[in-house]
């Protein structure tokens, strides 16, 4: 392998952090402008229609942050 692959390697993996760092931060902020925790709607209520909401809003969110890094 030569310096080139290796800078490709070290590129993808740091936009790969970037982007799973930025949809975290997102889905935070997300579960905090919510009324109530989403996780315990999601998980002790058992309410499938949040369920699909936050994985509506984190598929869009992905999205937008691929979008944002690719330019």
């Amino acid at each position: 392998m030569n310096l080139f692959s290796f800078y490709l390697v070290g590129a993808t993996l740091l936009y790969a952090g970037v982007g799973i760092f930025v949809m975290v931060v997102a889905f935070v902020i997300l579960d905090l402008l919510t009324p109530g925790s989403l996780w315990e709607e999601i998980e002790k209520k058992q309410n499938v229609a949040v369920a699909i909401f936050a994985g509506a809003i984190a598929l869009g969110l992905s999205i937008i942050v691929a979008a944002a890094i690719v330019g």
